[in-house]
């Protein structure tokens, strides 16, 4: 890897950040913060770690753990032969994951690859704050930075935050742009590979169809086939080492 150009990034993402901060309002990203969450999920997930032998994390919220739902099928044909875990837990944010990684999920096994997606449940909460996208982009980077320094000579496959509201117009959609149009710096052209696969997702309005996310937000079986035919070309050549 090149770490000059990988540190570029994160200090870009850093400038951003600062921006966003320069108001008195923002005096904490809570997103960079580890907080604990699901903490009986987590004990599950160390035991997996602590058995080896994974060679594949899959990272995020309930986006990557309904993959073990309405993505099972799909899930066993692409990722079941290549030794994969899945350490998604719905509902959680960057500051979770991170939080996870530094209590034992990244300890008993040395994976070639992680898929990541993370930063969606950022954007609103009933009991936390909502983050800004310079704010969450930073708890990406934080999150990529730990698994590139517990994993040196693995990779990363950085996906952008999938669309989310049935309709163009929803007020979701602009901050997931920003958000993905500053995560993607973290693209080093060598261990993070950054894909917006977003588009594949959406009608020719831009619009959201419940064949493919029931409820604007969460894939169903079509959904989940749409996202592996999308990555798996990229996954499978990335735990190549290409």
């Amino acid at each position: 890897m090149s770490p000059i150009r990988f540190g570029r990034a994160v200090g870009l993402l850093g400038v951003a950040y600062a921006a966003a901060m320069a108001s008195p309002a923002s005096a904490q990203n809570t997103a960079v913060i580890p907080t604990v969450f699901q903490e009986e999920r987590h004990e599950g997930f160390l035991e997996e770690a602590g058995r080896g032998g994974i060679e594949c994390l899959l990272m995020g919220d309930s986006i990557t753990d309904w993959w073990r739902r309405a993505g099972l099928e799909v899930y066993e044909e692409n990722f079941g032969p290549l030794d994969c875990a899945n350490f998604g837990i719905a509902g959680d944010r960057t500051q979770g994951v991170i939080w996870r990684m530094e209590h034992g999920e990244l300890e008993g096994y040395s994976p070639k690859l992680m898929m990541l997606m993370i930063g969606t449940n950022n954007l609103s909460g009933r009991q936390n704050p909502a983050n800004t996208p310079a704010e969450i982009a930073m708890g990406v980077a934080v999150i990529v930075t730990k698994f590139r320094t517990t994993f040196p000579d693995a990779k990363v496959l950085l996906l952008g935050v999938f669309p989310r509201g049935a309709e163009l117009g929803n007020n979701f959609r602009e901050p997931i742009r920003q958000i993905n149009s500053l995560i993607a710096a973290l693209d080093d052209g060598e261990h993070v590979r950054y894909m917006d696969i977003g588009g594949r997702f959406l009608e020719r309005d831009g619009s959201i169809s419940v064949e493919v996310m029931a409820d604007g937000l969460h894939p169903t079986a079509r959904g989940y086939e749409i996202w592996a035919e999308a990555v798996m070309p990229t996954f499978r050549e990335m735990m190549r080492g290409n």
